[in-house]
């Protein structure tokens, strides 16, 4: 047992052992006053004699033993009841909480708690939800530097057969600065969104303010139209007036910009995209990005928002972090993103932000 055992258990037992030992004293000096009430009354007469078969009374009270030992053998009992009933549970968070300092994250204390329903079976389910949070946060941060592990060492080979090119033939001197200059732009783009999702997962704040969906929109398809012209791909916009949501910006915009970016990547030439603003419901906005592109395997909707996860049919050059920055930077304002394949053919991508009502 430990201290807390036997703290709860003589705090227990002595405020039950006083309170017995108070009402014997009580009892003990109301017998005794009544029968020195009795004492004091005049004697009988000199040929007074007893009935047949009674005796005399004792000569004087006596303290209750019986009832005293009974009671500290119940309050014995009691006290040692309680303070295992308390004490189990916090020895049980104390060895949960020594496992989680070995790095043993599986440790659960709910199950243990059986059918308790106080604040300590509160705080080991806490203490669930907490090591399943720290297991699930360790487990990303190991798959990512993985990850980054792999996306980082395809440039740097690059870089490192040009420069072994440049020294076997310096003949081919731009051709090789060009490719260095390549590797390096795409490994300076990969610690830049690095670097975003890194300051998002780690919660550092941004100045939310008040963004009216339309123009913000509106900055971003000129962008993107800019950039489907070559492939001919014409993008429809059509929004609902007025609505204002609360958010960063900048990052609200890079959000939905690596949405726009994705759908292009995956839109045949000559085609349409379609954006749609509108309300849904009454407090919610609703931004969703339709392409006419192969879609997505129906096992892989629920990963592409995850950092380096790519489709098999994933095209163009990327890491796989726009989605995994969008994500993260609209569920820092209440958001969420989604995606499902078109019975048409094509992708939908809808955000949602909670509306500002005016």
């Amino acid at each position: 047992m430990g201290r807390l055992f036997w703290k709860f258990f003589l705090i227990v037992w002595l405020a039950q052992l006083a309170a017995v030992m108070a009402t014997g004293a009580i009892f003990w000096a109301e017998r005794r006053e009544f029968e020195s009430r009795i004492g004091n009354r005049p004697p009988p007469p000199p040929d007074f004699a007893l009935a047949p078969g009674l005796r005399p009374p004792p000569p004087g009270p006596r303290p209750p033993i019986l009832p005293i030992v009974a009671g500290l053998l119940a309050s014995l009992v009691s006290a040692g009841g309680i303070a295992w009933y308390v004490a189990r549970p916090v020895r049980q968070l104390k060895e949960a909480f020594a496992a989680a300092a070995e790095g043993d994250l599986s440790v659960r204390v709910g199950p243990a708690m059986g059918r308790r329903r106080d604040e300590l079976a509160d705080l080991g389910h806490d203490f669930d939800r907490m090591s399943s949070r720290l297991r699930q946060l360790i487990e990303a941060q190991t798959r990512l530097l993985h990850d980054v592990s792999h996306e980082l060492r395809s440039p740097l080979a690059r870089l490192h057969a040009a420069i072994g090119l440049a020294r076997q033939a310096p003949e081919r001197f731009e051709e090789t600065m060009l490719r260095l200059e390549r590797e390096g732009e795409r490994m300076n783009q990969l610690v830049g969104q690095l670097l975003t999702l890194s300051r998002l997962e780690a919660g550092v704040g941004s100045p939310l303010e008040e963004i009216e969906v339309g123009d913000l929109l509106g900055e971003l398809i000129a962008d993107a139209r800019f950039e489907a012209a070559p492939q001919q791909i014409a993008i429809e916009f059509s929004e609902t007036p007025g609505l204002h949501v609360r958010a960063n910006p900048e990052l609200l915009h890079r959000a939905i910009e690596n949405v726009v970016r994705n759908a292009l990547r995956h839109t045949p030439a000559g085609s349409t995209l379609k954006i749609v603003a509108q309300p849904s419901g009454n407090t919610r906005c609703r931004i969703s990005v339709l392409d006419q592109g192969p879609g997505i395997p129906e096992n892989e909707l629920g990963v592409i928002f995850e950092p380096f996860r790519r489709t098999a049919n994933a095209a163009g050059g990327g890491y796989g972090l726009g989605l995994a920055i969008a994500r993260r930077v609209l569920s820092a304002v209440d958001g969420t993103i989604q995606a499902k394949n078109l019975e048409t053919g094509g992708l939908q991508v809808d955000i949602e932000l909670p509306l500002i009502n005016g």
